[in-house]
């Protein structure tokens, strides 16, 4: 095969230009793949979506012909980020591919790139630098992108996510080199399939969406809030091994309501008030419309960031007739899960044992009730209202209580209990007595002193966690939960804190971060053919991860894995999602796999180089 394909590298470059030959080459090549057929319907690893070049399968001695995208210049397959190996490429393959004279004659293996680029990071004292050296070495040189990022994970993934990806945003006009991904603003209204079939990649399983107005905990960012899905799908690659060519991020453009972007000169979005209502609808419908009618059924859509009312809007409208998934509402719920079935291992009881009070009755907050209590009524049996009562909420206006039913939105209604008003979340919490306290709030240092305080009187173990992102966000720190309690506190938080020592004992705190769900469910998802999503998906997923965390995790105060193991951790939870999947029979890929790990395993993206021989 690579003799056919050199042949015919030689006669497109005699007679086609740089853009022709390209193109050229590419059809040619996959009508001779594909035995004359310009349509490959056979289907492949990874969810049965079609590999086009064998990416997924091929290995270091099964080679891969780089030029069926980026033909016969060595210079342009020097610029191609999926192909190019800097250094790496061989005398042979320097000499097979017009690369002699383009590079330095040394030779250096993808470990010692790996272990120079690591060394240059490390050199950076201000994070936002070492994202941008990571976003460029993305676009410069894919494969050893996600190498670094997989073997070394827990240094690395406060760069290029939460909480350096909030800076990121915030400064995206500024550093602004490159566009990733498709930008779809109102000026593509009615020309959004168009707008699809324009990015290059046609085999898309993952799409990471959001129209940038409730970044993080930072508020409307508007178009600068690409940096989120980017940095969603490069997790996704990364820790769940779906592969770059599938993950399509997308920024939807209706304008900002941030006075400081609009009169921002480096701004690259549209300079114009947020659209609402029914223009707004009309964009997003033709959007989820367009996807469907491009990518097909399967393509798994993930809503990021979105203010609270469109987020639930958008989740209830499209969930029986798309493959959809609202990282805020339902991956936040599932992480969160997670942590507290693990911590019931120091805790003791059930859950329903158990009474929570919410700080944010947001899409996280009320995401977070609401997958708790529907797994108190798999353990139980007990209708879901019944359980909603050890639920409780505070808001911007208090305690959410029966007497305020009228005036709250839709989705707070269910959490209107009987109480007295209350006003204080400290009070709240002498009222109502939880065992734990969870913030969804998106503001910082709520929880004080007298709160923590309250909680630790209340209980011999507190569980206190502080979700919200970035760091300077969060309602609490590390070491103000474990100094206020005494050290009795079981802490986990959204954003990374260091471990802490306090009494001679050192307390490591634990990460709710939502990339231990979102890259292994979205896998899941994919290898099992899944059409819908579905809240039992949600539940075996939040209970796989609860599994991966050992006795040993637990001394040291952890609810959460180490995610030094994060691979394996998405291989489980893929299997186990994928599972959930068939035994609801919204599976298509058939038959089933005997052993759903080793399936979600070979599935996997591998970011080793390949020989180009």
């Amino acid at each position: 095969m690579p003799t056919r394909m050199l042949s015919l590298k030689h006669f497109l470059r005699s007679v086609l230009g740089g853009e022709e030959r390209k193109f050229g080459c590419f059809l040619l090549l996959r009508t001779m793949m594909n035995g004359g057929d310009l349509v490959d319907n056979k289907s492949a690893v990874a969810g049965g979506v079609e590999d086009m070049y064998g990416e997924d399968v091929a290995t270091v001695e099964q080679p891969v012909t780089p030029w069926t995208v980026s033909v016969a210049s060595g210079y342009t397959l020097l610029r191609d980020p999926r192909h190019n190996k800097g250094l790496a490429f061989t005398e042979k393959e320097r000499d097979a591919h017009y690369l002699r004279g383009l590079l330095p004659p040394a030779v250096l293996s993808q470990e010692l790139q790996e272990k120079r680029m690591m060394h240059n990071l490390r050199q950076y004292e201000v994070p936002l630098q070492r994202y941008m050296a990571m976003m460029d070495l993305q676009e410069r040189n894919e494969r050893l992108f996600y190498k670094l990022l997989i073997d070394n994970v827990e240094e690395l993934l406060p760069v290029v996510y939460t909480p350096t990806v909030g800076e990121a945003c915030q400064k995206y006009g500024s550093i602004f080199r490159r566009p990733q991904g498709l930008y779809i603003s109102l000026k593509e209204k009615g020309k959004i399939l168009e707008v699809l079939k324009n990015w290059p990649e046609r085999s898309v399983q993952v799409i990471v969406v959001t129209d940038g107005e409730r970044i993080l905990g930072l508020g409307d960012l508007g178009c600068q809030g690409m940096g989120i899905p980017v940095g969603k799908l490069s997790l996704y690659t990364a820790l769940g091994g779906v592969r770059p060519s599938a993950c399509l991020p997308i920024t939807i453009d209706v304008g900002t309501n941030n006075e400081k972007l609009l009169n921002d000169e480096f701004y690259t979005g549209l300079r114009q008030r947020r659209a609402t209502g029914q223009e707004y609808d009309e964009l997003l419908h033709e959007f989820m419309s367009a996807v469907k009618q491009n990518y097909g059924e399967k393509v798994l859509i993930q809503f990021e960031d979105f203010a609270n009312h469109n987020a639930f809007e958008l989740l209830a409208r499209y969930s029986s007739s798309h493959l959809v998934f609202n990282d805020d509402i339902q991956g936040t719920a599932s992480v969160v899960l997670a942590g507290l079935i693990a911590a019931l291992k120091l805790l003791g009881g059930t859950l329903a044992d158990h009474r929570f009070l919410f700080l944010g009755a947001g899409e996280a907050g009320t995401g977070i009730a609401e997958l708790i209590a529907l797994e108190m009524s798999k353990q139980t049996g007990n209708p879901i209202e019944e359980n909603r009562k050890k639920i409780w909420l505070v808001d911007s206006k208090g305690l959410i209580v029966e007497s305020r039913k009228q005036s709250l939105q839709h989705f707070k209604k269910p959490w209107a209990h009987e109480h007295e008003p209350v006003t204080k979340l400290v009070d709240a919490a002498n009222a109502i007595k939880p065992t734990v306290l969870i913030g969804t709030s998106g503001v910082g240092k709520q929880f004080t002193k007298e709160v923590v305080e309250a909680m630790a009187s209340i209980n011999e173990k507190p569980l206190i966690m502080a979700l919200s992102n970035p760091t300077s966000q969060a309602e609490c720190t590390a070491e103000e939960a474990y100094t206020w309690s005494e050290g009795r506190a079981i802490f986990a938080s959204g954003s990374p804190f260091d471990p802490f020592e306090y009494n001679g004992k050192v307390f490591v705190p634990g990460q709710a971060n939502n990339a231990y769900i979102f890259p292994g469910f979205g896998l899941g998802l994919i290898t099992s053919g899944a059409i819908r999503v579905h809240d039992d998906m949600l539940l075996a997923a939040s209970e796989a991860l609860a599994s991966q965390v050992t006795e040993e995790h637990f001394k040291k105060g952890l609810i959460y894995p180490p995610f030094s193991n994060i691979r394996k951790i998405s291989a489980n939870i893929a299997a186990t999602v994928a599972a959930k999947a068939y035994e609801l029979g919204l599976a298509s890929h058939l038959p089933q796999p005997k052993d759903l790990v080793k399936y979600a395993e070979s599935c996997m993206y591998n970011p080793g180089y390949r020989s180009y021989l």
